[in-house]
């Protein structure tokens, strides 16, 4: 006889199916394969589902179509409540699909409803894959599906700021995902559910190591340890990249010398890049970060960019590999403004690079500020291929603790129309190849990531991965679409809970802008750790300090871009440099950035340059506030772990938002002498207050000072 309590028999019985329940702590990311409710799925559609054909012209089985058919049974599985038959079949080439395209129909097979998955190669069917899950999870109809998609943009990588003892600068997420100590021996199985959620975006690379490189990466035994990624990510479609110390044939390599020109540098690094090529066959190159932020490089032995790039070029070219040279430069020796560096450095060159190197732009000319003006070389370089690098991590943004959806700022760099053709010159068609028809396209983004259990430290930030991604297949999506999608994924179709959340989202970065660094402010954030506020920063070197660049004074407020200040605005084309240049017709976004102005400057709104910027302000702390009330009316419709997790951080935004205006505020208060106009709250404190103010051992910081 069983003489256990019932209760304890009970719970004994019960936990096995307890230990497979899943905490939503957002692990899945949008991946989240939770039965529909039967009101949410159409019966035909449901039929349809049980059949998913996968045709190729090879009609072959590999690696990444049984990824395909992997994430297929589990999906549609999980979603469904019963998993598809999977088959696979020979078809025809479709030359409109290229190597990575889909094409996505419903059809009748044996009088039976079905689904075909068809592309020329492997990758395209995992991608179509994917495609069909987000079609299904967001509850799009496969009534009449006929949908072809290929990538615009050839590579698509993510750039991780990774250090090899783990830690990540400008990273918010806990630590490095690449265990490096345990490499290559043991492999986390997170590595193939990163590999997963990139693969769902079409990512197609990824960037393992810090651009602030360290030579170590090249060598025997961490070569190894890459090689054992790139075998995992492989399958779904993933190339690894490693950054390249400009000195590590100094530093590993025994040689007294890194000077690009001369041939045993020259030959040292061609057989480094033999030797990777023979561990991790699939290469895909270098990134490369040189004479900048006291990084070697070529300059330093009176060597050009091009020169430097070149070498590398060479040495990875028979592999089919490429260079991605960064073009962020810029040196406190030089005394002219510090945005127009990277253009006078590198337009002289164009056309001067090896065939297979990109040289690697930031969105804007400083340095991933919550706006800048897009960068003058895009467009500017017609010999030599572009790579758009966005930052996802929100180093400027609030990082691991604000909401920052950043779909509005990539969009608002990719259509910026930079005439360097004509009208229609955008970003987007430059670093797509369709304006200048470059052999080889990339677009790039610094992840977000990190060992906490949701991936990117706050449950909304991997709406930016995931925006990334989708902007990096498809440019033409609208942040507004991409975040409806993102929120049904995340958090399911319930329209009580998609419409204000994705409301929010599309706010975000806005309200971001507006408490941070409204009307083309920048860089005016606190020393090193880049979180707070700092205006007040005056004694580091010249173009690190936030006075060189607000330069408030008595008459008033910004940089002085003009013809009458750095003309930074020449190196502009003259469509954009005359918009940018003329106070009647400059954003006023855009204002600070390019104009000193007077505090009684009269706005658009017909106020005052003083009150408006204190609205703004004031407007941010607001914007914030609301998102409190509406989360909080989520309660319920959303799972308690996520939803507390996100109304703590709502709460810290809120103090970051006022603890911004208020510094900022009575900071500038002190030139303009102006009162708070009608609005404003009072700042809490004294100025003073805020500037003893000293934060320490801030997450992502690459040094503590």
């Amino acid at each position: 006889m069983n003489r256990l309590p019932l209760l304890v028999r009970l719970l004994a019985l019960a936990l096995p199916a307890l230990s497979l329940a899943r905490a939503e702590d957002g692990y899945r990311l949008w991946l989240r394969y939770d039965r529909l409710p039967d009101a949410a799925l159409r019966a035909a559609d449901a039929k349809a589902l049980g059949h998913v054909v996968l045709a190729t012209p090879a009609g072959t089985d590999s690696a990444t179509i049984a990824a395909a058919r992997d994430e297929l049974t589990t999906g549609l599985g999980g979603l469904l409540g019963q998993p598809p038959a999977v088959t696979l079949e020979k078809t025809s080439a479709d030359g409109a699909l290229g190597d990575e395209g889909y094409h996505l129909t419903a059809v009748t097979r044996g009088g039976q409803p079905a689904v075909v998955i068809a592309a020329n190669r492997d990758a395209g069917i995992l991608y179509g894959a994917f495609a069909l899950l987000r079609r299904v999870q967001t509850g799009g109809a496969l009534a009449g599906l006929n949908l072809a998609s290929v990538p615009k943009i050839q590579r698509r990588l993510l750039n991780h700021w990774d250090n090899l003892d783990r830690t990540i600068e400008r990273g918010y997420a806990g630590f490095s995902l690449w265990e490096w100590f345990v490499l290559p021996d043991y492999l986390d199985p997170r590595y193939r559910d990163y590999a997963r959620a990139c693969a769902s975006l079409g990512l197609n690379g990824t960037v393992l190591t810090n651009v602030n490189a360290d030579a170590l990466a090249l060598t025997a035994p961490w070569l190894r340890k890459a090689a054992a990624l790139a075998g995992v990510f492989r399958p779904y479609g993933i190339r690894v990249y490693l950054t390249a110390r400009f000195s590590a044939p100094i530093e590993v390599g025994g040689l007294k010398t890194a000077d690009p020109l001369d041939p045993a540098v020259a030959q040292w690094w061609k057989d480094k890049a033999d030797e990777i090529y023979g561990l991790i066959p699939d290469f895909g190159g270098f990134l490369v970060k040189a004479n900048s932020e006291g990084q070697p490089g070529p300059q330093d032995y009176g060597r050009t960019h091009a020169d430097g790039a070149n070498v590398l070029a060479d040495a990875v070219a028979p592999h089919g590999g490429i260079v991605m040279w960064r073009a962020f430069v810029y040196d406190q020796k030089i005394p002219d403004d510090r945005t127009k560096q990277a253009y006078d450095e590198f337009k002289p060159l164009d056309g001067k690079f090896r065939p297979n190197v990109l040289v690697q732009i930031k969105n804007g000319p400083l340095d991933f500020q919550p706006r800048e003006p897009v960068h003058p070389l895009f467009g500017a370089l017609t010999h030599t291929p572009e790579v758009l690098e966005l930052q996802i991590t929100q180093e400027y943004l609030g990082q691991g603790t604000d909401l920052a959806y950043l779909a509005p700022l990539y969009k608002e760099v990719l259509d910026t129309d930079t005439f360097a053709a004509g009208p229609g010159s955008t970003v987007a068609r430059i670093i797509d190849g369709s304006l200048q028809h470059p052999a080889l396209t990339a677009i790039a983004g610094v992840a977000n990531t990190g060992d906490d259990r949701d991936w990117c430290g706050h449950p909304l930030a991997a709406a930016n991965w995931y925006a990334f991604g989708r902007l990096a297949w498809d440019h033409d999506l609208s942040a507004a679409q991409i975040a409806d999608e993102w929120t049904r994924m995340t958090f399911g179709n319930d329209p009580r809970v998609v419409a204000p959340v994705t409301a929010m989202l599309l706010a975000s970065r806005e309200a971001v802008v507006d408490y941070m660094t409204p009307l083309g402010l920048h860089h005016l954030m606190a020393t090193d750790h880049h979180y707070g506020p700092g205006p007040w920063v005056d004694n580091l070197r010249r173009d690190w300090n936030p006075v060189y660049y607000h330069r408030a004074d008595a008459a008033g407020l910004g940089f002085d871009r003009t013809a009458t200040g750095s003309n930074a605005v020449a190196q502009y084309t003259p469509p954009l440099a005359q918009k940018y240049a003329d106070l009647a017709t400059c954003p006023e976004n855009l204002l600070l950035w390019f104009h000193h102005v007077p505090w009684d400057y009269r706005m658009h709104s017909g106020r005052t340059l003083w009150d408006e910027l204190c609205l703004h302000y004031q407007h941010g702390v607001e914007a914030v506030r609301g998102w409190e009330t509406t989360w909080a009316s989520l309660r319920g419709l959303i799972d308690d772990e996520r939803w507390a997790h996100v109304a703590a951080l709502l709460r810290i935004q809120e103090q970051d938002a006022r603890h911004w205006r208020d510094a900022c505020l009575l900071y500038f208060q002190t030139f303009s002498r102006r009162p708070l106009p009608a609005g404003v709250e009072a700042p809490a404190h004294p100025l003073d207050y805020y500037e003893q103010i000293h934060l320490r051992h801030m997450p992502g910081s690459p040094t503590d000072k």
